[in-house]
């Protein structure tokens, strides 16, 4: 128990640049409190002490506010960043090395009891910010799942799913997976830079409509113009040679705004 415990202080020293000490990790992390409660729960659980799991787990849900099943199985060195509002469902698995920021719900969509409806994710998956994983399939070894993405598909190993719902992002190699996650705007805490590839095509087509918006209103500025010159001249007066020059660069001005 304590040497895993010590694996789990480890990992988040590694991970959370904001970790400062073993003392502070250890007192100020909801997350490995969580993993602790969750470690009580989950023995009881297997040992047939169905309501002792849930009750521990319900307490350390009321500590804090991360919602761990008692059946649900979790691997070692998972991190648990923040944590608040985090579901894990009952027959959701973990691998090693996971790392779960807040709001993140593992759940299930269906409603027979005794099927996998919990989602498995394998060793090294991140999975971000308020992102759901939801059905009994599996996210391979090393993917990620991008912050608010709703995932109900597997996810093969290294891969990026992102948007809603999720559309996953191939990697070619380790090397370039890092770099194409990074130009797609991956970002583990919510504020995505255009990461869905619906979402960069429909702003796209908003810019599109906004420049065409600019240059109509600019059209008829040169209309207005033109009409009010005209109903200035009298009718049959010669047009001195300035406004003739000025009403040529405004027509030329238009034919080039038309084209």
């Amino acid at each position: 128990m304590f040497a895993r415990l010590r694996e789990d202080i480890a990992c988040i020293l590694e991970r959370d640049p904001a970790a400062r000490s073993t003392w502070e990790v250890l007192t100020c992390y909801p997350g490995l409190h969580a993993l602790v409660w969750h470690h009580g729960a989950h023995w009881c659980w297997t040992h047939g002490l169905k309501w002792a799991g849930r009750f521990v787990s319900h307490i350390g849900r009321f500590l804090t506010g991360i919602e761990i099943h008692p059946g649900a199985t979790i691997g070692r060195r998972v991190f648990i960043d923040h944590g608040m509002g985090v579901v894990i469902g009952e027959m959701a698995e973990i691998g090693d090395g996971c790392t779960i920021y807040q709001g993140v719900t593992l759940g299930g969509t269906s409603l027979v009891k005794g099927a996998k409806r919990h989602p498995t994710l394998e060793a090294g998956v991140i999975v971000g910010a308020n992102a759901a994983v939801l059905g009994g399939f599996t996210v391979g070894a090393g993917a990620r799942v991008g912050s608010g993405a709703v995932v109900t598909k597997p996810v093969p190993a290294g891969a990026t799913a992102v948007g809603n719902p999720a559309r996953i992002i191939q990697a070619e190699a380790d090397a370039a997976r890092e770099v194409a996650a990074a130009r797609m705007g991956f970002s583990a805490y919510g504020v995505s830079n255009g990461d869905d590839p619906v979402a960069q095509a429909m702003k796209g087509l908003i810019d599109n409509a906004s420049s065409h918006e600019h240059q109509i209103a600019l059209m008829w500025q040169a209309i207005e113009k033109l009409s009010v010159r005209s109903r200035e001249l009298p009718t049959g007066e010669c047009v001195p040679q300035d406004a003739q020059t000025t009403e040529t660069f405004d027509a030329e001005r238009l034919n080039r705004l038309v084209k």
